[in-house]
């Protein structure tokens, strides 16, 4: 029997969406693997890499789009959350190079034996297993996100101020991670990576399965925001997000409902951290860059807040815009197009790509109901108030 909370989530959107990823991880990795290169159908490596790691942006807007959109918390340091799922992805990889390092050092990484660290740090312990690296992906930013959030939430910042303080948080973070003496590759961070669970990470197999598992992973955190936001704490997140006074009155603790989605959506963003890193090959502190996470936010602008789709999509959209237009002769004004179609998109579209088409489709379809409804009775607006009975 289908769990009721599952049954609620899978409206037929929701459905029809989880098909289009479904079919794009099992057709994108066929298409590379099985066809050859001189078919018209072939999709090369690179294609590969480059969306794959656009599906982890995905998954990144959408843990936005979940706080942002459905309970009102603009947040500017996700950025930080997804790096730090990054960090803890890529000690894992570093520690499965070995003695085939530059050093060839069992232990320690070779920035650590360039440095002349003595030993390998404590918080590197246990970064040799998946398993822990795994729990670690999801546990620190988890973990940083709830004591945020509760000294933030506890305090009742809201709004700009909100913003403000987690762009600081991430600002703070990345100042933190290019020191040489954090133990974490300072300014080069982690890269030169050999394997992921006993494969070559830069296998054309190895691309592909990367592919087809952050495919998945954005199918299964849509699903979780869809069972979020269709429950009854998704309507408390709404009312949260419209009127938060009225709802604290009503008797809900606010503070715990914000914290509780702050944290899970933080969670979200290590994960896309995590498969980011093995697919581009590289984690540094700039991926803390405070510009980072106001991107992440025009992302989800531009597709649509509050419709989870439209943040999939607009990730997608935006990042291979960057892709196309920074690759020739508008690369130098690539960020004042980035700008403008922000602001396009506020002055135009203030309900994103998605958002907007929804509303169009809404008064198409509720337009000549309601013409039929008021010509059929006109009398009615006029009529006097019943007496109560």
């Amino acid at each position: 029997m289908t769990p009721f909370w599952l049954t609620r989530a899978l409206d037929r959107g929701t459905v029809l969406f989880i098909a289009l990823l479904a079919a794009i991880a099992v057709l994108v990795p066929a298409l590379n693997l099985l066809l050859p290169p001189s078919s018209p159908f072939y999709l090369s490596t690179y294609f590969v890499a480059l969306f794959g790691k656009y599906i982890c942006y995905a998954l990144l807007a959408l843990a936005l789009d979940l706080i942002w959109g459905y309970c009102g918390i603009l947040s500017l340091g996700h950025g930080a959350f997804f790096a730090l799922g990054g960090y803890a992805m890529g000690m894992y990889l570093m520690r499965q190079i070995g003695t085939r390092g530059v050093y060839a050092d069992p232990i320690r990484p070779d920035f650590m034996v360039f440095l002349n660290w003595p030993e390998l740090p404590v918080y590197w312990y246990g970064f040799q297993h998946f398993a822990y690296a795994a729990v670690m992906v999801v546990l620190v930013p988890g973990l940083l996100a709830l004591v945020f959030g509760w000294f933030a939430f506890r305090s009742r910042v809201t709004g700009v101020y909100f913003s403000i303080i987690t762009q600081a948080l991430t600002f703070a973070l990345m100042l933190g991670f290019f020191r040489n003496n954090f133990g974490f590759g300072g300014n080069n961070g982690l890269t030169d990576y050999k394997d992921i669970l006993g494969f070559n990470v830069q296998a054309q197999g190895t691309r592909c399965a990367l592919f087809a598992v952050s495919t998945l992973a954005l199918m299964l955190g849509f699903l979780l925001c869809r069972a979020v936001v269709a429950s009854k704490f998704g309507k408390v997140l709404i009312a949260i997000r419209d009127a938060e006074a009225r709802t604290r009155f009503l008797g809900y603790r606010v503070e715990s409902y914000k914290l509780v989605l702050f944290t899970l959506s933080a969670c979200m963003a290590g994960v896309a951290g995590a498969l980011y890193v093995p697919q581009v090959g590289i984690i540094n502190p700039s991926e803390f860059s405070p510009a980072n996470s106001i991107e992440a936010v025009i992302w989800v602008a531009v597709g649509g807040r509050g419709t989870l789709v439209g943040a999939v999509l607009g990730a997608v959209l935006v990042n291979y815009a960057k892709t196309y237009f920074t690759s020739g002769l508008l690369a130098p004004y690539w960020l004042f197009m980035l700008g403008a179609l922000f602001i396009a998109v506020t002055l135009f579209l203030p309900r994103g790509v998605v958002g907007s088409f929804r509303h169009w489709l809404t008064r198409e379809r509720a337009g000549k109901p309601v013409v039929e409804a008021t010509l059929a009775q006109p009398a009615l607006s006029h009529a006097p108030p019943r007496p109560a009975e």
